[in-house]
């Protein structure tokens, strides 16, 4: 396997600079000791995690300047993080989570480039109850529901993370599993609303997917 090559890039989240390092493109690949393999990750879905996509900024962007104040957040599949950076930022109480086995030192890398304090990270399974991080008022993530099982175990998962008082942002891209997520989220005590997000000049193309907001407020968790 030839070396990984890297792209280096700043993002502007209004008046936020990222510096970021992320892989040169999706035709990357570095799995020596086949940790990833082991892990079910093939070479095809292998760079996913370290490129950034039109759902992550719109994520990222809705997040600026959100009230953050006194909140324990979660990113959930974080890929290259853009969320957690912006709002580490931010000062925000941010934790971190991914399955690709790459994903904690592209984080600590990328950090570390914008100087900020570091990000907890854990890289977990949704499908093992085997996390450590405790539960937390805001939960986001972006482009999660990529198959058809992920609906009910991001579900759960989200459930075993979130206060009995939580809200949960989740950016969908338009993959068509964002009405049977949000059902399997009601189950646990959620309202939902979708909404497109606004202004998205920032994206080369225009954006088909939505902006999932669950908030859950009553004093003990059902489901």
């Amino acid at each position: 396997m030839s070396p990984l090559r890297y792209r280096y890039q700043t993002i502007e989240i209004g008046d936020i600079d990222l510096h970021l390092r992320t892989l040169r493109d999706r035709q990357q690949f570095h799995d020596p000791d086949g940790v990833a393999e082991r892990l079910g990750i093939s070479s095809a879905f292998w760079p996913l995690f370290g490129v950034v996509w039109p759902s992550s900024l719109v994520l990222a962007n809705y997040l600026h300047g959100y009230d953050t104040a006194d909140k324990r957040i979660l990113e959930v599949g974080c890929g290259i993080g853009l969320a957690s950076l912006m709002l580490n930022k931010q000062h925000a109480d941010i934790s971190a989570t991914d399955h690709h086995p790459e994903v904690e030192g592209f984080l600590l890398q990328n950090t570390a480039l914008n100087d900020g304090e570091k990000i907890h990270f854990e890289r977990l399974d949704w499908n093992k109850n085997e996390s450590q991080l405790g539960c937390f008022n805001l939960i986001i993530g972006s482009d999660l529901l990529y198959e058809d099982q992920h609906i009910e175990q991001l579900a759960k998962f989200i459930d075993q993370h979130a206060k009995p008082v939580s809200e949960v942002l989740i950016v969908d891209p338009g993959r068509g599993r964002k009405n049977k997520f949000s059902d399997q989220m009601a189950g646990y005590g959620f309202t939902y609303t979708h909404f497109k997000p606004q202004d998205v000049d920032y994206l080369s193309e225009p954006f088909k997917g939505h902006i999932l907001c669950f908030n859950r407020d009553h004093g003990a968790k059902t489901g």
